[in-house]
């Protein structure tokens, strides 16, 4: 398998992990839970060295996986007392975890370097040579990894549709036929939680972000229904990773930022062509409204006139 196409797969199942919990964060404003995580797990690596004194990937990410959860029970505890609306939850918990972090970096890590960048924030172009043997193949593990959390998200999300989308849409009505709206929010959020910091390895915070947020907010210009709206969200995932790394490729450009920009302008074309959201169409219907006020205006004004 040629190193283009590893990258390509594994953006595309980047694509496909966010796409399909994408829609379900942008519905809930929720959004920036990824963002949040991506800082909210710098104490889990501080705490990872000083415990095992290792600076090696897995149990990094295994640090780092246990405070991204902590800050998206975090979030979803504080917006369960409606005493904060979702961002302002989101805007206090990851900068008092983010700040935890640096608190541990200066205080007992000052003189030792970790490198983020290998550990946690990752560069999609070095991962081919981050390989594992199956069936005597040689692929990429980043691959296996989200091809695996990419299955375990599209089970959550079949075997908790309806549910899903109730509380999302209504969550009084959820509650009083017996759905748990509070349990289901947590359990998005973990996914969320764990897809992110395993996709940060393999791609970069930026990318991951990107892909959680931009289709998402894409296929909500486009439909009114959630089943295609997180296809969309899927489809423009992968579209992004072939596109952007076709263009990296041609302009000798960052790969993550090639797909993260196709990413951007396939929701600015749906920000303008979108056939009931779009702002061409809106432009429209609001002129045929004066149109259509103007000559009422006149036939009236002429009424009169012959009265």
């Amino acid at each position: 398998m040629s190193d283009d196409l590893q990258i390509i797969l594994t953006a595309g199942l980047v694509g496909t992990a966010t796409g399909l919990l994408g829609p379900f964060l942008v519905l809930r404003r929720v959004a920036l839970v990824g963002d949040a995580v991506s800082h909210a797990v710098l104490p889990g690596i501080v705490a990872v060295y000083l415990l095992a004194h290792t600076r090696s990937p897995v149990p990094v990410v295994i640090g780092a996986s246990v405070f991204a959860v902590l800050c998206v029970l975090g979030i979803d505890a504080l917006r369960a007392t409606r005493l904060v609306r979702s961002d302002a939850a989101i805007g206090l918990v990851f900068p008092a975890l983010f700040s935890l972090g640096v608190l541990g970096i200066s205080r007992y890590a000052a003189d030792i370097h970790l490198d983020l960048d290998s550990t946690i924030y990752g560069e999609i172009a070095f991962v081919p040579f981050q390989a594992v043997t199956i069936g005597g193949v040689e692929v990429a593990r980043s691959i296996v990894e989200l091809a695996i959390v990419s299955l375990l998200n599209l089970t959550l999300v079949v075997a908790l549709w309806k549910e899903l989308k109730a509380s999302t849409f209504d969550p009084g009505f959820a509650q009083t036929i017996g759905i748990r709206p509070a349990l289901l929010s947590r359990l998005l959020l973990i996914a969320v939680a764990v897809t992110a910091v395993i996709a940060f390895e393999s791609v970069g915070a930026i990318l991951v972000v990107a892909l959680l947020i931009v289709p998402a907010a894409t296929a909500y210009l486009l439909t009114d229904r959630l089943w295609a709206m997180v296809a969309l969200a899927v489809l423009v995932g992968w579209v992004s990773a072939v596109a952007g790394h076709a263009g990296a490729m041609a302009a000798d450009a960052s790969i993550a930022g090639a797909m993260g920009l196709v990413a951007a302008c396939a929701f600015l074309l749906a920000l303008l062509a979108s056939p009931r959201h779009g702002l061409v169409a809106r432009a429209i219907t609001r002129s045929r409204r004066r149109r259509r006020l103007r000559a009422a205006l006149r036939a009236g004004g002429g009424a009169e006139t012959a009265a």
